[in-house]
């Protein structure tokens, strides 16, 4: 083969990006290479069609032209965004009244739950936000050996919610003004399910707080030990993939389904969550939505998603910084039913399980 350095490079990428498309989601060791920025998959073909062009190889243009409608798929860009943008009225007329019927919903990877930071300044952000429903994942302390601890922090969340109801369960907690109709037992395993009775009598809707588990282990990637854990942890997403698909098919309600997903639009897993429901993402008016890190330069990766099933309707949806109190985003929704919720509870459904805490 002949041709210029751009043209082996465009060559490496369209062979790099075969593989990606091949293996992504199907190899547990492909998890790795999936865990790069998903812009790349934009801007590097991008850039070779441009070298490509200043220097006059039409070859190489080609293969990046194609490399790069081909990977569209993976960047992660939501062209939709550019023509959807009600969540910046949040930001700049934050005092406009809420529609009526509609609630006020965050969810947050609180990254361990201050373990590394001052609980004064935590809770207060949490109350600031001042939502009428919080998602909240990682309700524990990491142990630093892939494994966590399970905290007990109830009598400062009552003391700083006296109005919402908590439950809690498996390192989640929900949080409501609402009334909580149910909890409900789910297969998947890093899923809390709670449904809720929406102002006015107007239904349910139920609340999938979600957190699917990382794909790796900060440790050196030259012990076998990382590799361990990619595999196991790749068989892990797969169970919660499988469990939550089954339980949001099972659902009666209408649902919103959010979280931490550890899933970017250049992971396969991204193929489970297009199945669950409609993603609320053109909505923040971002081209390049991203809600980790949050700290300036490392914004690459959009790892939090809201979902949403037929008979809710996501009004807002924007990301909101979290003060370095954790290196996710919060996500920050207003959402309502779009019709009455006819669908009746089974006695199953209204039971608490034993393994599920609840107070108000």
């Amino acid at each position: 083969m002949t041709g210029g350095p751009v043209l082996w490079a465009a060559v490496a990428w369209a062979v790099f990006l075969g593989a990606h498309l091949a293996l992504n989601g199907r190899w547990w060791l492909w998890l790795l290479p999936s865990l790069l920025p998903p812009p790349l998959f934009a801007a590097v073909p991008a850039a070779l069609l441009v070298l490509a062009w200043v220097t006059g190889e039409v070859a190489a243009g080609a293969v990046a032209g194609a490399a790069l409608l081909i990977g569209a798929r993976q960047c992660g860009l939501v062209p939709g965004a550019l023509v959807r943008r009600p969540a910046r009225a949040l930001v700049r007329r934050p005092a406009r009244p809420p529609e009526e019927g509609t609630v006020r919903l965050v969810s947050w990877n609180t990254q361990h739950w201050c373990q590394s930071t001052d609980p004064g300044p935590f809770y207060a952000f949490l109350r600031e936000l001042d939502a009428d429903v919080y998602l909240l994942q990682e309700y524990h302390h990491d142990v630093f050996d892939g494994t966590y601890r399970l905290i007990d922090d109830e009598r400062r969340l009552r003391a700083t919610f006296p109005g919402h109801e908590a439950v809690i369960a498996r390192g989640l907690i929900t949080l409501s003004r609402l009334p909580v109709a149910a909890t409900v037992e789910t297969a998947a395993r890093r899923t809390l399910r709670v449904d809720l009775e929406m102002p006015g009598g107007r239904g349910v809707l139920t609340t999938f707080n979600v957190h699917i588990p990382v794909q790796l282990r900060l440790i050196s990637p030259l012990r076998p030990a990382f590799y361990r854990a990619v595999r196991t942890r790749a068989g892990d997403r797969a169970r919660e993939y499988a469990g939550l698909a089954r339980d949001v098919a099972g659902c009666p309600h209408p649902a919103l389904i959010a979280g931490d997903f550890n899933t970017t639009a250049a992971i396969g897993d991204a193929r489970h969550i297009a199945r669950l429901g409609a993603d609320a993402v053109p909505l923040t008016g971002r081209l390049c939505p991203t809600s980790w890190q949050p700290r300036p330069g490392m914004r690459w990766w959009r790892l939090d998603w809201v979902l949403t099933t037929p008979g809710a309707r996501v009004h807002s949806y924007r990301f909101r910084d979290p003060r370095g109190l954790s290196d996710h985003s919060v996500q920050e929704v207003t959402v309502s039913l779009t019709g009455p919720d006819h669908a009746s509870r089974t006695p199953a459904d209204t039971r608490l399980r034993p393994h599920l805490r609840h107070h108000s």
